[in-house]
This record gives C-alpha cells, structure tokens and sequence, in this order.
C-alpha cells in the first residue's frame, strides 16, 4: 500500500524515483533548472551507502556515470540545456559502449546561456540527434509530479533492459511545479535489473548476438575481464574497422529498441474515446494546459480530446497515425520555436493535414487561451 501523500516537487521526485530503482551513484554539477535533483541526491545518497559527486563539469559528469555503470552500479546525472549540450560526446560513447545510464534534462530557454531560470520544450531534437553518427536513444517526458516519479524508474529500468542511455526529458515547469505524491512502498512498482552472462569469464563477450538483440553485462573488477571501446568493435569488444562489423554493430544499436519498440513507448490519452474531430497532441507541460483547452472546448460544442507523448523518441509514429488520421485539426503545443514535434506528426500525417501549432518561446508557459485562439473557439 502506498504510504502518506506528501507535497513533492517535481524534481525531488525525480531524484527519489532514482533512488527506488536502486541508482546509487549521482555524479553532476549544479545548474538550474534541475539543481534541486542533485541537492537531493547530495543529501540522500550517502545515507544508503550510495555515492554523490559534483563533478567539475558536465562533460566529466556523464564520464563519471559510464564508468559508474560498468561496475554494476545503476548510476545517473541530472542537467540543463547548456550543459546538456556539453554531455553530448560521453553520451555517444555510452551509446557506442551500450552502458546502462540516465541523463536528466529539465529544460529551460535558449539559446547559450538564454532565460535560464524560465521553461522551454525545444531539445527534443537535440535530445535525438545531439550525438554525431547513427544511433538510437529512448527519451521520456513527464507531465506530472508523480510522472517525475513513476517515468524516472521506467528510464532506469528501460536503460538496464535494452543496454542504452535513456534521457527523461522534464521541462522547467515539471521539474518545479509541486502536488501531492504518495511514494510506493518496496516492490510496489517493478525495478529492473540488467541480464548479467551465465557463461564463464573465459567465454564471455561483452557484445555477444542475442535474439533480443541485447548482450549479457559483466561488471568491472568482477572475474569477468573485457573491454568497452567507443570504436566500432564487434562482439569481443575491441576496435575493428571491417565493414560487416560496422554494419553489424550499426544494426545492433538500433534494432535493439526497435524490436522492443512496444514494450518503450508510451502514451496517454484524454476525452479520446468518442474519436473527437480536434486532437490536441503533447508532451510535458503543455499537456496539462491541452486537457484544460480539451474541456472549455467541448463546452463550447467542439468535441476535442488529447494524445500524450510519454515516450518521445522512439516517435510514438503508430499512436500519432491511430488518432491522428481520423481528427479534422490536429493543434501542437511546444514552448519551442519551430514545432519540433510538430514536425514529427506532419511528416507521419502528410502535408495536407490540418496541424496547427501553438508556439510560445518567451520563458512564459503556454495557455488554454493560447490553444483556443488557433481554433477560433
């Protein structure tokens, strides 16, 4: 049973979401919006024989965390747009490496240094594509305190699953915004470990074929001895530059989630049942905003309804096309620029689709007026 609701802030779920999935190690630096994720750890870590480091910088946080995870220990950091963009590389090499890990981004305004205390949803695309080379990455955005929560455990148990970095994409609003919360007890909600080899030290591969396409992980100073390149390697794991190799490596990277993809993606809907004629599609923040411009408009008369993007990226591209094709206006709500999600539904939709995007990029949150303007209601 779940114990006492508690007012719990976004971002403290975030960081006791961690701790319930069983991460010990947080290595970060401060920077806002996401600082209180660290404050958090920085408290709590050490007294559950955990470890917390404020690192220098991020560049060096994200290279804490890989080597933290090669030990067996579920590790994660928590950062904001600028620093985000500094994590870029240790990121790719986690990829490459296939080692499990959780990037915290809590999004504020850009560019550079921007608004950096106000709300912003413009790295989606970043969160993507933000690594050079091909390569697959699964990211997640909470709209609610206890999506905070809740979403932190499935990065953690989606990343020790499938072998990848997972990014719980939170925004400034998300991440401060405060509601009651009931922590679950031990056990309550399922925590996921990673496949450990059940063959002999002298017969492991750290990147050996499997049908699920998701290889067995040693831990570093266990009896298993092997080595994660950020190279192209094959199964053994060290450099190999042969061109099946890469194809093969290429191929594992992504087919590892795709062949998951219904067990990674996840979303929500909302008034949806009665196939509205306007679907208003979200992520984050901006859907606690649709669900109220979803209600005022059936009160005028307009049957509107709204799918949420829980999962980003995998694109949500078979729940975008199921209720998406059969709505006369789809309306995009992004605190970004360009519609980048926006972007992602017209391609699935085609170009003669009826998108309308509400666009706020100022470091103020989007409103249930903002929609209703763009539907003349």
């Amino acid at each position: 049973m779940s114990r006492t609701p508690i007012l719990m802030q976004g971002n403290q779920a975030i960081a006791e979401g961690a701790i319930y999935a069983g991460a010990r190690f947080f290595a970060g630096y401060p920077i806002t919006p996401s600082s209180e994720i660290a404050e958090e750890c920085s408290k709590k870590l050490p007294k559950i024989g955990g470890v917390y480091m404020q690192m220098e910088d991020e560049i060096a946080s994200v290279g804490a965390i890989v080597g933290a995870s090669l030990t067996g220990v579920k590790s994660f950091t928590a950062t904001s747009g600028p620093g985000f963009s500094l994590m870029q590389e240790n990121l790719g090499m986690a990829i490459m490496g296939e080692v499990p890990c959780v990037i915290i981004n809590v999004q504020r305004s850009g560019p550079s240094t921007g608004l950096a205390t106000k709300p912003s949803q413009s790295d989606v695309m970043q969160i993507k594509w933000g690594r050079h080379g091909d390569q697959a990455i699964i990211a997640l955005a909470p709209a609610s305190v206890e999506e905070c929560f809740l979403l932190t455990v499935k990065a953690f148990n989606m990343s020790e699953k499938f072998r990848v970095p997972v990014i719980l994409a939170a925004d400034e609003i998300v991440g401060h915004m405060r509601e009651n919360f009931a922590l679950p007890e031990p056990g309550e909600v399922e925590v996921v470990d990673r496949k450990k080899p059940e063959v002999s030290p002298d017969e492991y591969r750290p990147f050996e074929p499997q049908a699920d396409y998701v290889s067995p992980l040693a831990s570093y100073g266990s009896e298993y001895v092997f080595h994660i390149t950020s190279s192209m390697c094959g199964p053994e794991g060290f450099s190999n530059n042969d061109a099946e190799i890469a194809t093969w490596k290429i191929d594992q990277l992504h087919k590892k989630l795709e062949v998951h993809r219904d067990e990674i993606v996840e979303t929500k809907t909302f008034l949806m049942d009665d196939e509205p004629e306007i679907v208003f599609i979200t992520f984050g923040a901006t859907t606690r905003v649709a669900r109220a411009a979803a209600i005022a408009a059936r009160e005028a008369g307009t049957k509107a309804g709204v799918l949420q993007l829980v999962t980003i990226w995998p694109f949500p591209e078979l729940e975008v096309i199921k209720y998406g094709s059969n709505a006369k206006t789809i309306v995009v709500p992004e605190m970004n620029y360009s519609g980048q999600i926006a972007e992602e539904i017209q391609r699935l939709l085609g170009y003669n689709a009826d998108i309308r995007r509400v666009n706020k990029y100022n470091g103020e949150v989007i409103t249930p007026q903002d929609i209703m303007k763009v539907l003349s209601l």
